[in-house]
């Protein structure tokens, strides 16, 4: 009969510690970042009507002037700087318009009264497509005011 021992050193012991520890480390690195771009996709946010789009901003607390204008545009197949810096304003507030590469959809815009100490020439974009809320902004585009904010206004 043969028997196998086995004699571990006190570094043998530290490295198997050290290997356990790293493979557990990126184990839950991996799954905490998975579970945490689930959680960050924003809910469907409905904006059909013009009801709907008024009390999406006053979530944030803004007061909006008179009547909407509308336009409809094409999102671009391929992004220069300015989309892609665009974009990252829209994943920072839960959307993310690279789902819509190529679609036509709706820009409304709002004139927002009570924005700080800018009372003139703030407006509130609102990007829909198949009355669905995909993104916008709060802006001043005026040379000597000029800002793009998110919906929170950072």
């Amino acid at each position: 009969m043969k028997m196998l021992t086995l004699k571990l050193k006190p570094k043998m012991i530290f490295g198997l510690v050290l290997v356990v520890t790293g493979v557990a480390v990126i184990a839950l690195t991996f799954l905490s970042n998975h579970l945490q771009k689930e959680q960050s996709v924003s809910a469907i946010i409905s904006a059909s009507t013009d009801e709907e789009r008024r009390n999406y901003l006053a979530t944030y607390g803004w007061e909006v002037d008179g009547d909407f204008q509308e336009k409809e545009l094409t999102i671009p197949e391929s992004w220069n700087k300015v989309y892609s810096d665009y974009n990252q304003i829209q994943i920072n507030q839960g959307f993310d318009l690279s789902n819509y590469k190529g679609k036509k959809v709706k820009l409304y815009t709002y004139v927002i009264s009570n924005y700080k100490d800018k009372k003139q020439g703030v407006v509130a974009d609102m990007l829909v497509c198949d009355g669905v809320l995909i993104g916008g902004d709060i802006c001043n585009t005026s040379a000597e005011n000029g800002f793009l904010v998110g919906f929170n206004g950072e």
